[in-house]
């Protein structure tokens, strides 16, 4: 019976499209109050210091600001409840690619794959660089904004110096990645702090009339809900700690129904503080809400503002990189992406060529775009695939009713959440159309040109193009295959 169960969970923790086993398996270490931790942790990044400024932008009022901040996060729970079924139900590694297989089948799944490699991932490691960098520059400007090539160029060199610390050491990446986790919390208990000794003092005049001015129309409603779920992603990432929690089937949905909602709490009030010291009109003038707010409350302390948001927003970037570069090395590893990318240094014992890949990709988004085109950009990508992803899991109610399901959520919450994703992509492109919706969609099926010429097809000529290119890569990098790196 032991030796039936430890061969089935070996199984169900190979990678996708790989025949090897992996030879160990995750502690069962983390409890309730370490994952509503992990939650907290992975959401609270750059967003809430950009995002204010552009929600309310698109909202124009104060009221519907604060209700956009609050929907959002009951959002973000409803997906991650959707996802914590299909993470239990499916237990393969890759995040949605398995499920999108399972339900779709390998084109939708690919898909998704190319665009995480190519849009997604890199596009949320260039604006969190670029917020980064318009905090990091605020002080040496004040009362005026940075100038854009300023911005980009510091941004570029986050890039740079990031790319570096996680191509060289696993381990000093990790130290870069606790060193500046505490600064965000810090932050953030600053600003909420500061808020409630405003507001309990009676600086209330910035909440009356607040719903007067709203903007209602349907594209600037789902313009702020892309703006204001940005500040909430990482909600899609909260199943991988299943294999890792105790009781998970009792403690995934409660560190959820608990992790987000705080989040959500923490949102709500640090705008609230926000608009105890700033007009409507204040906030969409400053150049970084924070260090404005700083500049009015902390005086002559107000420096620790700008400090600890750049160490939140490079910490959040680490984080990304560290993250999403093992996601390029898994797609080169499974024959997604040029082999090379799934090579190891010799030297450093890192995925230095997928890390590096990843690094340039971030860097061309960031010459032609600014952080509220990005972030469009970023959550059209996104919401077409969680939507496809939920609208999976309601496929499979249907058509994989043998799977078992420890964690089934009610019907209507994945038909709300799938109706929604379906609003989000197709309302700003109806009402306000852009040229970043255009080109990502394009992107997005281009795709299906390199899925045909090397993964299904894996036509000749295309191997014979990719194998050179692989083999000078390998000696200039000095990287080689992860078997031979283990051995």
């Amino acid at each position: 019976m032991e030796e039936t169960s430890l061969r089935k969970r070996r199984e169900d923790q190979k990678s996708i499209n790989s025949n090897e086993p992996k030879t160990t398996s995750l502690q069962k270490e983390l409890g309730l109050l370490s994952g509503i931790s992990i939650i907290v942790g992975t959401i609270i990044g750059s967003g809430i210091f950009v995002s204010p400024k552009s929600v309310l932008s698109n909202t124009e009022a104060v009221g519907p600001c604060l209700i956009i901040w609050a929907a959002c996060g009951i959002l973000g729970t409803l997906g991650a409840l959707c996802y914590a079924e299909l993470g239990t139900m499916i237990t393969k590694s890759g995040g949605e690619y398995p499920y999108l297989m399972e339900a779709f089948g390998p084109i939708p799944a690919y898909l998704f794959s190319w665009t995480s490699l190519f849009i997604t991932k890199p596009s949320s490691f260039a604006i969190i660089c670029l917020s980064f960098s318009e905090y990091a520059s605020a002080p040496f400007y004040s009362g005026c904004k940075p100038p854009t090539v300023v911005v980009k160029c510091l941004a570029a060199a986050a890039i740079l110096l990031i790319t570096m610390v996680n191509a060289l050491s696993v381990r000093l990446g990790s130290y870069v990645q606790n060193a500046f986790t505490a600064a965000k919390l810090v932050i953030v208990a600053i600003i909420i702090i500061s808020g409630l000794v405003l507001l309990a003092q009676g600086n209330t005049k910035n909440f009356e009339n607040s719903f007067e001015g709203t903007k209602t129309s349907v594209g600037a409603i789902s313009l702020a809900l892309y703006n204001g779920l940005w500040a909430y992603d990482g909600w899609n990432q909260l199943n991988y700690i299943t294999e890792e929690l105790r009781n998970p089937f009792r403690n995934l949905p409660l560190a959820i129904v608990i992790g987000i909602p705080l989040v959500t709490g923490c949102y709500v009030l640090m705008n609230v503080s926000y608009f105890t010291v700033m007009t409507a009109t204040e906030l969409l003038q400053s150049q970084a809400v924070a260090v404005t707010f700083g500049d009015r409350v902390l005086y002559p302390a107000s420096w620790v503002v700008p400090l600890f948001v750049a160490f939140s927003t490079i910490g959040a970037a680490n984080g990304t990189c560290f993250t999403a570069g093992r996601l390029v090395y898994v797609a080169g590893r499974e024959g997604h992406m040029l082999q090379v990318l799934s090579y190891i240094s010799v030297k450093r014992l890192t995925p230095a060529p997928a890390i590096i890949f990843y690094g340039i990709i971030a860097t061309i988004y960031i010459i032609p775009g600014d952080i509220n085109s990005l972030v469009n950009y970023f959550s059209f990508a996104s919401w077409l695939f969680y939507g496809l992803t939920v609208l999976g899991l309601i496929v499979m109610r249907f058509t994989r009713k043998e799977l078992e399901r420890p964690i089934k959520v009610p019907i209507f919450i994945p038909i709300l959440v799938t109706l929604i994703s379906v609003f989000l992509v197709l309302a700003p492109i109806i009402s306000e159309p852009a040229l970043e919706y255009l080109y990502c969609a394009l992107f997005i099926l281009s795709g299906l040109i390199f899925y045909f010429l090397f993964v299904h097809y894996k036509f000749g000529w295309a191997q014979k193009i990719s194998k050179p290119v692989t083999m000078h890569l390998q000696m200039l990098m000095e990287v080689v295959p992860p078997e031979e790196a283990s051995e």
